[in-house]
């Protein structure tokens, strides 16, 4: 008896354990955090809120101002050499593929820095030109608040770790915001086509 009750204990305790992995894995379907907030986005569109940017060429925007249009957002800070880097490449890939869309105006790319002390005007644009960046449907910016900030890293799931050398750990991804303003998707750097594949079909005609 006091063997089959052990076993009877383990089973509740692994039972149990199974049941909260379940419940921590959105069941067993995201075994990390950034698996976590691509699920979340595809299936519980969030809205964005409206937050004030600067520019690289120092204009002052809302992100209410592309509501109506689709909206592919990135998170860097200009001095990263690695995930930004990669990041700035795909956008780069991303403002070709999407040339006619970003031309009509209906799809825009926008580049937000979370190191906005660090990141002026000027060095936002030196960070667009890296990659010979024509200037049409493709934006660097600088939230202008701290509080500003810390919503939006809130809003698109993001977190930024200071590494102690000057720079930073950070999710690195691409955000589909819809026309309405919501975030509907999160895809992999490094593959324009998934980017492209988040969007709706009718919007490269």
């Amino acid at each position: 008896m006091p063997v089959l009750r052990a076993l009877l204990a383990s089973l509740a305790l692994l039972l149990a354990g199974a049941a909260a992995f379940s419940a921590a894995t959105d069941g067993f379907r995201a075994f990390t955090t950034e698996s976590a907030r691509r699920i979340a986005a595809r299936e519980h569109p969030a809205d964005i809120p409206d937050i004030t940017l600067q520019t690289q060429s120092g204009e002052r925007i809302h992100l209410a101002d592309f509501r109506g249009k689709w909206l592919l957002v990135d998170f860097i800070y200009t001095r990263c050499l690695t995930y930004c880097s990669a990041l700035g490449g795909e956008f780069a890939q991303l403002q070709e593929r999407l040339a006619a869309p970003l031309a009509q105006g209906r799809a825009q790319l926008l580049s937000i820095s979370f190191d906005p002390a660090h990141d002026t005007p000027a060095e936002l644009a030196a960070y667009r030109q890296r990659f010979r960046d024509p200037g049409s449907g493709w934006l660097a910016a600088r939230p202008v608040t701290t509080g500003g900030l810390g919503r939006l890293e809130r809003a698109f799931g993001i977190t930024v770790i200071p590494d102690g050398l000057g720079g930073y750990t950070h999710n690195a991804a691409v955000h589909v915001v819809d026309p309405r303003g919501r975030l509907v998707a999160i895809v992999g750097m490094n593959d324009p086509e998934a980017a492209v594949r988040a969007l709706p079909r009718s919007l490269e005609r």
